[in-house]
């Protein structure tokens, strides 16, 4: 009975009352179903959640993946901390990243452990500008945390913290000014065990080095030695020519990556046997158009959708590049103007368009049915998730697709074919069966009958053409 349970919890068409006596329960999964699971969640039924003794329950709200930040982040006050653990930690590494609001993440910085700020940092749920912005807050306890950010914070910004009135602030400040000290890092390293640790790999990746290190990098060349003179800002350029020379392709790679390259290594590293660090060097920012093309790189296929990267950090002027890397920075910005979502939704690279279909809220509805059928990477069925995917008239188009994949589209189609829709559920696909259950179309003879079949009752239950008066009496039943 708890699989029918946990799918009249994500049952769009439930009552509230429905959902009220679902929380009331003890079943743990259907609360988890009901809280993390739910697309769209009435207030009623949040308040209760929010008040919910069960700190598990409220959790499941902090890390559900479609409702909004600022609804996640009504738990920021949560006196239980597997509830703020679980805000802090966010929808999870599968989940789209969604930033929680200022005032959200504000109240993390100065009431969260040094736990839960970590898990903060690496769910991507606050956006790097405002750590930077931090170091002008009023509160002590944000300032402190910006000098985290010590590399990337303006010179008078950085002085400001070294002059904070907290003596705390002050101290922070100052242990980062210390890592831009050759001669105090060195003095570090030495007296460290001579078994190398994570001690050791933070000075020499992170943290200014002297000749002396670096010549010692040099000579021993242990592990990945030339791998932190090529990462590491700090390195001489006569080292890091001499690293881009000599380095295997993973070191050469790192190389074509900084900041401060000098022309002659671009040039050189641009005719690198290896193609990702071709690749790497024609990205460089300081290159034109035509020097870019002159690069013989490579477009990789689309593993990860640049989920790593911070999709505001790429100019709006690389959507009009020829490069398709660059393009492909730029299309996951959720906030493109209207023009260049036009421009991107019709462009000739399919890892361009695709981007654009799952993170832009203005992708039009048939980019993201043309991309679903062109696009069978990672993450492919979240653009069925996605509000404006166009489901009306698919029916009739892919019902019969030798594809299960493409045979899957039909069972979105609000208006399907009831007869259809029946022999969808008896499909030799799961999942399609399990969509088609789903279907409001499906007649109700079947829809009845699925919800005494074990493999599809749960998905029955989830169904909105499901009547509110066998919802009541599943409840009585349970």
């Amino acid at each position: 009975m708890s699989a029918i349970l946990q799918g009249l919890a994500v049952n769009p068409a439930a009552p509230v009352d429905v959902l009220l006596r679902l929380l009331d329960s003890g079943d743990g999964p259907v609360h988890s179903s009901l809280c993390r699971s739910r697309r769209e969640i009435p207030e009623e039924v949040v308040a209760a959640i929010l008040v919910h003794p069960n700190p598990r329950t409220r959790g499941g709200l902090a890390r559900n993946p479609y409702v909004s930040g600022e609804l996640r982040g009504r738990v920021v006050d949560d006196e239980f901390w597997l509830v703020r653990s679980c805000l802090a930690g966010g929808p999870g590494e599968g989940a789209w990243p969604r930033h929680l609001p200022d005032h959200v993440i504000d109240r993390m910085y100065t009431t969260y452990d040094g736990h839960e700020l970590g898990e903060l940092i690496v769910s991507r749920q606050a956006p790097r500008r405002i750590r930077i912005d931090y170091a002008t807050h009023p509160s002590p306890t944000l300032r402190r945390y910006s000098t985290s950010m010590w590399r990337w914070l303006p010179e008078e910004q950085r002085t400001a913290l070294l002059d904070d009135p907290d003596p705390d602030i002050r101290a922070s400040a100052a242990r980062q000014l210390e890592e831009d000290d050759a001669t105090e890092m060195e003095r570090q390293l030495r007296a460290l065990p001579g078994t190398r640790s994570h001690a050791h790999g933070h000075i020499l990746v992170n943290c200014r080095l002297s000749r002396a290190v670096v010549d010692e990098l040099l000579l021993e060349r242990e592990g990945d030695d030339l791998w932190c003179l090529a990462h590491n800002y700090s390195t001489p350029p006569d080292v890091v020519a001499h690293v881009a020379r000599v380095g295997n392709p993973k070191v050469r790679l790192e190389v074509a990556g900084r900041e401060d390259l000098p022309r002659d290594l671009v040039d050189l590293l641009a005719r690198d046997t290896d193609p990702e660090v071709r690749t790497a060097v024609s990205l460089r920012p300081e290159l034109t158009e035509d020097e870019r093309a002159a690069v013989d790189y490579v477009v990789p296929p689309l593993r990860d959708l640049w989920l790593h990267e911070d999709p505001y950090r790429a100019p709006l002027s690389h959507a009009r590049s020829a490069h398709p890397l660059l393009r492909r920075r730029v299309a996951h910005n959720p906030d493109l103007p209207a023009d260049l979502v036009a421009l991107l939704a019709a462009d000739d690279d399919l890892g361009v368009r695709v981007l654009l279909a799952q993170f832009h809220p203005g992708a039009p509805p048939e980019l993201l049915l043309r991309c679903y059928l062109e696009y069978t990477g990672q993450y492919r069925d979240r653009l069925l998730e996605l509000p404006q995917f166009p489901t009306v008239g698919l029916g009739p188009r892919f019902a019969s697709a030798e594809d299960p994949a493409v045979r899957l589209l039909a069972t979105y189609d609000p208006e399907l074919d009831p007869a259809v829709a029946d022999a969808l559920t008896r499909d030799e696909d799961p999942r399609i069966r399990s969509a088609a259950a789903r279907n409001p179309a499906l007649p109700a003879t079947r829809l009845h009958q699925l919800l005494e079949d074990e493999e599809l009752m749960k998905d029955a239950a989830a169904n909105p053409a499901l009547p509110p008066e066998t919802m009541y009496r599943l409840l009585d039943e349970a």
